[in-house]
């Protein structure tokens, strides 16, 4: 509210930014949601199956890219990371379900590499992801 200083009003010598500064914090807030809840996973080019069975909802998912980088759960991870968050998941649950889904352009010896760390890490229900047939 404005003084009167000898009849006359005084003008405002600031201008109160904090609810702009609040709608800006709202709206970056909202951004980062979205963001990061629009992120699905990663695009391959699975290879054609004659039969596939269903994924399970709890299965955690190891993604090879075609250019041999490799995800856990739509995150990049180098072996060392992969392998530390593979036991973590060991720990909270033993009969964890792992499937691995590589691009049919993956160098072959990638692959052989993750499903080698499964079974050194004892992880035995692991699964391929492949495509339905007659797709391309």
């Amino acid at each position: 509210m404005a003084m009167k200083l000898g009849g006359r009003r005084a003008a405002y010598d600031e201008i109160n930014i904090t609810p702009m500064l609040d709608l800006a914090y709202v709206l970056l807030i909202i951004f980062i949601i979205m963001t990061t809840a629009s992120v699905q996973g990663i695009k391959t080019n699975l290879p054609k199956a004659s039969s596939s069975a269903q994924l399970d909802s709890k299965s955690k998912a190891i993604t090879v890219a075609d250019t041999g980088e490799v995800y856990f759960e739509a995150y990049p991870v180098t072996m060392t990371e992969l392998e530390q968050r593979l036991r973590e998941q060991q720990a909270l649950d033993p009969e964890v379900n792992i499937v691995v889904k590589g691009d049919t352009a993956v160098q072959y010896g990638k692959v052989i590499e993750v499903l080698d760390l499964l079974r050194r890490l004892d992880l035995n229900k692991v699964g391929l992801v492949t495509g339905k047939p007659g797709k391309s």
